[in-house]
C-alpha cells in the first residue's frame, strides 16, 4: 500500500499573519479554516488564503517540513513565497 501523501501549506490571514499547517487536500482545508472549524489562531483572523504549498509527500516529511517553517522568521517566510528562498529538509538521523 502507497504511503499517505500531504502537503505543507502557509496562509496568510487577513490580518498579515502567516499560518503554517499541513494536509492531505489543502484547498479543502483552506475552506474549513474560513469556515471558522479550522485552527484557532485562524478564527479570528479569517478570510485567509493560501500563498504557499508544498508537496506531495509522506506525512511524517510533511510534519518535518511543517517544523522547519516554522522556525522561519516573516522576512524569510516571505521570502519563501516569493521564490526566493529556498530550503532543504535536513536529513533525517539514523538511529
Amino acid at each position: 500500500m502507497p504511503a499517505p501523501k500531504a502537503y505543507v501549506y502557509l496562509l496568510r490571514c487577513a490580518d498579515g499573519t502567516y499560518y503554517i499547517g499541513t494536509a492531505r487536500d489543502v484547498a479543502a482545508r483552506a475552506v474549513v479554516h474560513n469556515s471558522g472549524k479550522g485552527a484557532k489562531y485562524t478564527r479570528p483572523r479569517r478570510p485567509v488564503t493560501v500563498v504557499f504549498q508544498e508537496g506531495p509527500m509522506t506525512v511524517s516529511r510533511a510534519l518535518r517540513r511543517e517544523h522547519q517553517l516554522k522556525q522561519l522568521t516573516r522576512p524569510q517566510k516571505e521570502k519563501l513565497i516569493a521564490g526566493e528562498l529556498v530550503l532543504k529538509l535536513p536529513r533525517r538521523k539514523k538511529a
